[in-house]
């Protein structure tokens, strides 16, 4: 039996029009293009990191992380810099983080639209735009002079987490407004209150929004030396090899940013395999705090059933 014949007509209008041909060749080129552009950005950035890699291989070793500086820092490791960077990242999320959340909270949930909100998100994002210098000489006047704190690693985390938390804010709003809205009417219309609905279905909905801004905001912190330089880093304290908690909260300590800084600048004949090996710790930390972000938020963006 012989196929049926489809009319000439007919297959006119399966065909793309001039307008379409067009289009599609446009979407082309914009497609070539800004993989042009990526391109472009890419290939220095990985062409940075093997040069930092490669002049830094003959210092990356087991003894070179687990170290002590050894005589005037030209020899040894960055164990106590290492370890003082962690401290400060936990404790500076440990003061925004809760603070941050909640601000975010009450903003996108609770709060009104009118001028007083508006002036509050206006100023929440100014302070994200603000520079670490700026936050550096508060720290001074607020923690170290006015709370009688001095320099230490409590002045330098309050620092860093007043410095964090416009940003977590901010991305603490953006992961609740993310959540449609018909999730709280439906558990409005089934009796729950406004809490109850923000805590079991509008916060466990955007916890990852939520936990990427705050994985995003500890490679900040563990990167910034200006704020740290004036409230809370020390150049040199004397630890013990391996020993998890040779700082107390009241106590200068030691950090990776600040340690390179004084290593490059400050310390004469520091072979240059110490130097570039530092660095690169210092971008593998936040590296790999930056791929955690996009698994959290991989794997909590397949959870979703929306």
């Amino acid at each position: 039996m012989n196929d049926p014949v489809v009319p000439a007509p007919a297959l006119s209008l399966f065909r793309a029009t001039s307008f379409t041909r067009k289009k599609i060749r446009v979407q082309k080129a914009a497609g070539i293009l800004f993989g042009a552009m990526a391109c472009a950005l890419l290939v220095p950035l990985l062409a940075l990191v093997v040069y930092l890699v490669v002049n830094a291989w003959p210092a990356l070793t087991w003894e070179f992380l687990t170290d002590v500086p050894q005589g005037g820092m030209r020899r040894g490791g960055i164990w106590p810099a290492l370890i003082g960077t962690l401290y400060l990242v936990v404790f500076s999320r440990l003061f925004s983080t809760p603070v941050g959340v909640l601000a975010g909270v009450y903003l996108n949930e609770y709060a009104k639209d009118n001028w007083l909100t508006r002036v509050v998100n206006l100023a929440v994002v100014n302070l994200a735009g603000v520079p670490s210098i700026v936050h550096a000489l508060f720290g001074v006047g607020a923690f170290v002079i006015f709370a009688g704190l001095g320099k230490s690693v409590l002045a330098a985390s309050l620092t860093l987490a007043i410095m964090t938390l416009p940003v977590m804010i901010v991305a603490t709003r953006e992961a609740l407004a993310a959540v449609p809205m018909a999730f709280r009417v439906a558990c409005w219309n089934l009796g729950a209150s406004r809490w109850q609905t923000i805590r079991t279905i509008v916060l466990p909905n955007s916890i990852g929004g939520i936990l990427t801004g705050v994985i995003l905001e500890v490679c900040r912190a563990a990167g910034e030396t200006a704020p740290i330089m004036f409230t809370g880093a020390i150049f040199f304290k004397a630890v013990e090899r391996w020993d998890f908690f040779p700082y107390s909260p009241r106590e200068q300590c030691m950090a990776l940013s600040y340690h390179l800084h004084a290593i490059s600048t400050q310390v004469p004949g520091v072979p240059e395999p110490m130097l570039y090996a530092t660095a690169v710790v210092l971008l593998g930390f936040v590296l790999a705090f930056n791929s955690l972000a996009i698994v959290v938020r991989f794997r909590m963006r397949q959870r979703k059933k929306w």
